[in-house]
């Protein structure tokens, strides 16, 4: 017969891994609807201009839609911020039945490093915070820049339609 602390040890196993299998289940390949918005609270644009209406300088919500594969969500744990776009690193990841954090580390025209910070639900659904500090190449010089984004993605169905996947790094 098996020691109870045998027991307790298989029987805690056994609910990390339902836990965690049912919150996967929940983060779906896919199209995902997501909204954003940035605030910089160090801004790479001169004192006295603003942003145009549309610039991701504005600060105004932005909707996308992303194609989630099957190979970020085993990565990132479901609809993250990838790096897709610049020259841009994730380490760091840790996954839990709940959410991902990671490092990111960007090189090129946006040099800095950032922290990404998602939480998933039970229904298909993510919230996501993303905190960059660094500088950014404008013209011939350099300009300090830091911000803050804030995203929900939304779960829309299976069929990613004209929406292709963000390439990997």
């Amino acid at each position: 017969m098996l020691k109870p602390r045998v027991w307790i040890t298989l029987c805690c196993c056994v609910f990390v891994l339902t836990t965690v299998a049912s919150a996967q289940s929940t983060r779906k390949p896919g199209l995902w609807e997501t909204e954003s918005s940035m605030t910089f609270q160090q801004s790479p644009l001169p004192p006295g201009i603003q942003a145009p209406p549309g610039s991701p300088f504005s600060g105004a919500p932005r909707t996308t839609q992303v194609c989630v594969t099957q190979a970020m969500i085993d990565k990132y744990g479901g609809p993250a911020v990838t790096p897709g776009r610049g020259d841009c690193q994730m380490t760091g990841i840790s996954l839990t039945a709940t959410g991902m954090t990671a490092t990111m580390a960007c090189t090129g025209q946006m040099a800095g490093n950032g922290t990404v910070s998602t939480t998933w639900t039970m229904g298909a659904s993510s919230q996501t915070k993303v905190h960059f500090t660094g500088t950014m190449q404008m013209g011939p010089r350099s300009a300090p820049v830091g911000w803050t984004m804030q995203a929900t993605s939304t779960y829309k169905g299976p069929d990613c339609g004209n929406v292709k996947p963000v390439a990997d790094k």
